[in-house]
């Protein structure tokens, strides 16, 4: 995944513009079946400055085209969809790690409820105007930027509740079958660990699967 970073424009404060870290060129997929819309949503980003915009207008390979694009922040333009095209594009949005702001004419709250569940970082309603491109774009990175924290403190508190829970495991097995106490058990396995120049989750993880080898519970 690219990395976003924020960017100075020398006329306004620092906004999380998004930078891909390869490339000082933020790279901004449109999609619209409409390049009349597709030209406003254009104007908007004129102002920008540095961007490269590609424009999409079919809907039939739309992640595989987006996927060739590799941009940092994708536009969707959708009008007035029907419950159905409205859903296909949410399926595209679940599987593009990418901020996503979607323009819709009209919507409910059902739809709005399911955009958040499909990853879209802004979901604008009756909001397609050249002026807002830009103060929108930039809220989709800030919302995206923000639940990708989150997602990553979630994962480590779970990374690091498995490796407890494996140390626990491992130091149970050893308490029980060699009679240690449990400070001695863990003992152990931080010897091993530094013997090995592993961690002692690592550890830990080898002595349980070992254990279940074995036929243990």
């Amino acid at each position: 995944m690219p990395g976003y970073l924020p960017r100075h424009d020398g006329n306004s404060p620092l906004v999380p513009a998004l930078v891909a870290v390869h490339n000082d060129m933020m790279r901004i997929a449109i999609v619209d079946e409409s390049a009349m819309r597709a030209a406003v949503i254009q104007e908007g980003l004129a102002a920008i400055g540095e961007c490269e915009i590609f424009v999409v207008t079919e809907r039939r390979g739309l992640v595989a085209r987006i996927g060739e694009i590799a941009p940092d922040i994708v536009l969707m333009d959708l009008g007035n969809p029907s419950r159905d095209v409205l859903e296909e594009y949410f399926a595209v949005s679940r599987v593009l790690d990418r901020p996503i702001a979607m323009f819709v004419d009209e919507s409910d709250e059902e739809s709005i409820a399911a955009s958040v569940d499909a990853g879209v970082s802004a979901y604008v309603v009756d909001g397609l105007a050249p002026h807002r491109i830009r103060p929108l774009l930039d809220l989709a990175v800030r919302r995206f930027n923000a639940f990708a924290r989150l997602q990553a403190d979630l994962a480590d508190a779970q990374s690091q509740l498995a490796q407890r829970d494996a140390i626990d495991k491992a130091k149970r097995i050893l308490m029980d079958s060699r009679g240690l106490s449990e400070p001695q058990a863990y003992a152990e396995l931080r010897k091993a660990a530094m013997n090995q120049s592993k961690r002692i989750a690592d550890i830990a993880e080898a002595v349980v699967t070992a254990h279940k080898l074995m036929g243990g519970e």
